[in-house]
């Protein structure tokens, strides 16, 4: 009989290892329910985090577009007003060629993933934790939100709402709009933002006509803009470039063919410029004070990316530049300003200034700036004034010099004395004796009142409104160049007087028009008025001190104007296109109008020499190409001849202006009261186109032997 067998003892090992396998499916289980407890806090937290999250709206730094001034053309920029370069452009308008080389440097999978890359975030954080090249990992869509939401500050704290608003961007806004936003506002470098500004700071031209190769360039530039400058890193930008063109063809955006026969494209010199040097800087503030002035904001006009239309001609403006340089005097110009102004007549279109050498340097606009005594150019008010009550061009005054009229002495130019003179003869000569008669004779309230009409300004300084005297018509008083140059425009535009502007239409930055010039026009005169006074002007420069402007070679109307002291000479004329003021005057060092003898050599600065030959050469390039016009010609009953009564009936009986005072009849016969002996018979000569008088000498502001 056998023996049983026997059993196996049960010990503590056994029973374990029976029990183990189901530990462990327990624990697996705990496992897996804590972290999918967890994943689903963390979406929850998520979610309710991206709930909360709201889209706040981009910083100023990501929004802020310069506001551009261009010339008239409405294409030459000028410069702009604020430090931003940054001008957004339309997705469409960048070529898909240049966005593909944007998204193979910086966002392979930009239009797949939903504004956060896990891959691209476990990647860079691989790097960084293991010493390889430090990376961000942020897609384009993060990149965007960093830089129009958020700060550059490098914390846990940052990313986090970096990542929750990248996901919350994707759910609002398109790809598209991601893209467009993202291109308008990263910085590449050169000082510039935005893709259309790093377009013409590298390549200058737009956007627009960039090819891959170029666009291969600024993706490039975008890691590093200064690490990768091609001034300071050519030879790292070639690699960057190198590495998004493989990644082009890679994804294949380019043929390989294309990638291998690509060279690497030549980009432009980079030149730290001044925004404001030279006539720049006094053409953009003329524009920003207007600006203010019709009620933008400082941070409209400096952040709002405004396009401004000025009223300035490019062409103009350069033959301003042109003629300053040319023709303005080169020796003793120490503490010498020079201004000058042109508009254009019926609008008021300030077309060119000339206000100094370097706004940089200075900027003191000696076009708008009243400081300078007008002189001698006050006259033409004095003359439209007398037009007005009917006097004539061919009525006789005193020319002779020293002269008193009314208690005041005074002297010509020079202590010139011309005998009897027409009044034509005395504008063509710019006679003073004869001017202070005339103003003395019609009054002095009415030259004033004709300044004012023609577009002297009541705030000038030295008008001196409330007590005027006969030193009125002399032009003591400081009227700016524009201001003068304006109101010639006045008689150029036969009598209408019109508002100024440096503007013609602003637009917003969506392109909508938020302005445009409409002149205000005043009648200041009756054209008849106005073309004899263009008729004299005229002959000032065929006969008188303004013969410099002949060399225009067409019709032209000017007056001269020198001061007391020689502190102060102007040139300020027209064409019926044109109206153009020149100045200048010298200060010394502490500001102080000072005598201009020996400037450019001369001994005395007339507004004949220096002003007339910068007035003369702007004027020439200003109006090459333009047609050449006339004058309307003046009424034929203003050289009609004076009728001098030999005899009046009482001492207060009405006298034509020019005539000697006649004997007075009463009942005890006829009494001599005695005539003004400088004033003959107005009928020695009735033919307006002949000179009135003896022969005179030149004086005020003929240009001096040696004057350029």
């Amino acid at each position: 009989m056998a023996t049983p067998a026997k059993k196996k003892p049960i010990t503590r090992s056994t029973v374990v290892d029976s029990t183990a396998p189901r530990r462990r499916r327990r624990w697996l289980r705990r496992t897996l329910w804590i972290f999918f407890l967890l994943a689903a806090l963390g979406v929850a937290v998520f979610a309710v985090l991206l709930v909360r999250t709201q889209v706040p709206t981009p910083n100023e730094l990501a929004t802020s577009e310069a506001t551009v001034v261009y010339y008239a053309d409405g294409v030459t920029e000028i410069g702009r007003l604020g430090e931003s370069t940054r001008r957004s452009v339309p997705l469409a308008t960048i070529p898909l060629e240049v966005q593909q080389a944007v998204l193979a440097a910086e966002d392979r999978d930009f239009y797949n993933h939903g504004g956060i890359s896990p891959v691209g975030i476990a990647r860079a954080a691989f790097n960084n934790l293991t010493g390889g090249n430090t990376q961000g990992g942020s897609t384009i869509t993060q990149q965007y939100a960093k830089i129009a939401f958020l700060t550059q500050d490098r914390t846990w704290n940052r990313k986090v709402n970096e990542a929750l608003l990248a996901f919350k961007l994707e759910t609002v806004i398109s790809k598209e709009q991601i893209l467009e936003d993202y291109l308008n506002t990263i910085y590449f470098g050169r000082n510039a933002n935005g893709i259309e500004a790093a377009s013409i700071a590298y390549f200058g031209v737009p956007v627009s006509e960039l090819d891959f190769a170029q666009g291969a360039v600024l993706a490039s530039v975008i890691k590093s803009p200064s690490g990768l400058s091609p001034e300071e890193n050519l030879s790292g930008l070639k690699a960057r470039w190198s590495y998004v063109l493989d990644s082009m063809a890679e994804l294949g955006d380019i043929t390989q063919e294309q990638r291998d026969s690509t060279q690497f494209p030549e980009i432009v010199a980079f030149k730290q410029k001044d925004r404001l040097g030279g006539q720049v800087g006094f053409l953009l503030t003329a524009v920003e004070q207007q600006l203010a002035a019709q009620g933008y904001g400082q941070e409209e006009i400096q952040l709002g990316g405004l396009k401004v239309i000025s009223s300035f001609d490019r062409k103009a403006q350069r033959a301003a530049q042109r003629a300053v340089k040319e023709e303005g005097p080169t020796s003793g110009t120490e503490g010498l300003r020079i201004g000058l102004a042109a508009v254009r007549p019926g609008t008021g279109e300030v077309l060119a200034m000339y206000g100094g050498a370097n706004f940089i340097t200075d900027q003191i606009n000696n076009a708008t700036q009243q400081f300078a005594q007008a002189g001698s150019t006050f006259k033409p008010f004095a003359l439209a004034a007398a037009l007005g009550q009917s006097v004539q061009l061919n009525s006789l005054w005193n020319g002779n010099s020293p002269s008193t009229v009314n208690g005041y002495t005074f002297n010509n130019y020079g202590n010139n004395s011309y005998g009897v003179v027409s009044l034509l003869q005395a504008t063509e000569l710019s006679i003073n004796s004869a001017y202070v008669e005339l103003t003395a004779d019609i009054g002095v309230d009415s030259v004033v009142d004709a300044a004012l009409s023609a577009g002297i300004p009541e705030s000038t300084p030295g008008l001196n409104l409330e007590s005027p005297d006969l030193t009125f018509v002399l032009g003591t008083s400081s009227p700016s160049g524009l201001d003068m140059a304006n109101s010639y425009a006045t008689f150029a535009n036969e009598g209408v007087r019109s508002s100024t502007t440096f503007i013609k239409q602003v637009f917003g930055s969506n392109g909508g028009l938020l302005f445009e010039y409409q002149p205000t026009l005043t009648t200041a005169f009756i054209p008849d008025v106005a073309n004899s006074v263009n008729y004299s002007l005229a002959k000032v420069v065929t006969d008188g001190t303004g013969k410099a402007a002949l060399a225009l070679d067409r019709p032209a109307a000017a007056k001269t104007g020198t001061t007391d002291d020689n502190k102060s000479a102007w040139f300020a004329g027209y064409t019926p296109q044109i109206s153009t003021a020149v100045l200048m005057a010298k200060e010394d060092s502490s500001g102080i109008p000072i005598s201009m003898s020996g400037t450019g050599g001369l001994t005395t600065v007339t507004g004949g020499s220096f002003p007339a030959a910068i007035w003369t050469a702007f004027m020439k390039g200003a109006l090459k190409s333009e047609p050449v016009m006339e004058f309307p010609a003046p009424p034929e009953n203003v050289f009609t001849p004076v009728e001098c009564p030999d005899f009046i009936e009482t001492d207060l009986e009405e006298i034509p202006y020019g005539c000697p005072i006649p004997e007075v009849i009463n009942e005890f016969g006829p009494e001599t009261t005695g005539s003004d002996p400088a004033v003959v018979d107005s009928n020695e000569s009735a033919d307006p186109l002949n000179e009135f008088g003896p022969d005179a000498p030149p004086t005020d502001q003929l240009i001096d032997e040696g004057s350029p």
